[in-house]
């Protein structure tokens, strides 16, 4: 991270937190139609539960790939899943990453984008973009944008309605997930 895109961050760090217990696995999977076959993205994937889930359902065919900034959190994900159609790699979505343009049919990233700075989601759209095969599908989740148990600074929240005007891509549907979060779907 450059030093101005330091200066221009939200304050905010997960810490190791996992959004795991607040989100509806069967209801995302069946809303993205995650089919055998499918190459996808989870970006921002923490411990990797979802990556996980998504391997599953892409089956042998299919590749799942995990990023994530947290070394830590990546070798014991590529330990737990060695040998499966699941890689994953160190590294930030918000920056060019080492996979292929057009390669993927679904970005997933869940509870990561009210961290990043201004210059951060541009720079994560501009990948996604990149990213996605045309017709491919972006789906990003976050915490709604009102008072919950638990979360960021609503300040720093994102409602469907900010995100459609961040991410320059064609919004399709936006659906709660679980009873504090919310998916919002786009589509190159």
């Amino acid at each position: 991270m450059s030093k101005g895109d330091r200066k221009n961050a939200r304050e905010h760090r997960h810490r190791g937190k996992s959004s795991e217990s607040l989100l509806d696995e069967p209801q995302i999977l069946t809303a993205l139609s995650v089919l055998p076959g499918q190459v996808i993205l989870d970006a921002g994937c923490g411990n990797g539960y979802m990556a996980k889930a998504f391997a599953k359902h892409t089956g042998r065919k299919g590749k799942v790939y995990a990023l994530d900034p947290d070394h830590t959190a990546i070798d014991i994900l590529k330990t737990e899943t060695a040998g499966t159609n699941l890689d994953a790699f160190v590294g930030d979505i918000t920056r060019k990453t080492k996979l292929a343009a057009a390669s993927i049919d679904l970005i997933y990233l869940s509870t990561v984008i009210h961290g990043f700075s201004e210059l951060q989601v541009k720079g994560f759209g501009a990948e996604a973009k990149r990213l996605l095969k045309s017709g491919g599908k972006l789906a990003i989740v976050e915490i709604k944008k009102e008072n919950t148990p638990f979360g960021p600074p609503l300040d720093i929240r994102f409602s469907p309605e900010e995100l459609r005007q961040k991410i320059d891509l064609h919004p399709l549907w936006s659906t709660d997930i679980g009873d504090y979060c919310y998916m919002q779907l786009f589509e190159r």
